[in-house]
């Protein structure tokens, strides 16, 4: 799908990108097809719940969400109040795996590997809490 120049022109200015810096970009094929499917991915949500937990210290609880736009952006107004740090880093290559099935056209929600934690590993193994996460993707609420 050609891009439109107006886009093009949305990101140079959204990345900061000197016009040097755009030619290469603009060179680079997979940055067309991801832009062409861009504005799909901006109508989607990615949630994180939290499937299971005990002895966290920010307190997530069970049935905590962690919300998402579809280009991996927290909607903090949607999150929980305090957000683990831990928790937190342990989001990123789900939300990239998510990311490749869509660009390749694959169901996301079909992640065989949906499930992962944060980084303690509970009382019994000499950590504090541990903390299981789903991840999903939704079509955006309007």
């Amino acid at each position: 799908m050609k891009i439109d120049e107006n886009v093009w022109s949305f990101f140079q200015n959204h990345l900061g990108y000197t016009d040097e810096e755009m030619k290469k970009f603009k060179e680079d094929p997979k940055n067309e097809d991801i832009l062409s499917k861009s504005v799909e991915l901006m109508n989607k949500t990615i949630v994180v719940e939290v499937v299971e937990s005990h002895g966290c210290n920010s307190q997530h609880k069970k049935g905590d969400k962690f919300y998402l736009d579809g280009a991996g952006n927290f909607i903090s107004k949607l999150c929980p109040k305090r957000m683990c740090a831990f928790a937190l880093s342990s989001f990123g290559v789900s939300v990239f795996g998510m990311h490749e099935l869509f660009y390749a056209g694959v169901e996301p929600n079909k992640m065989l590997f949906k499930r992962f934690g944060c980084s303690d590993v509970g009382v019994q193994c000499g950590g504090w809490g541990r903390v299981v996460m789903e991840i999903r993707m939704e079509d955006r609420k309007k």
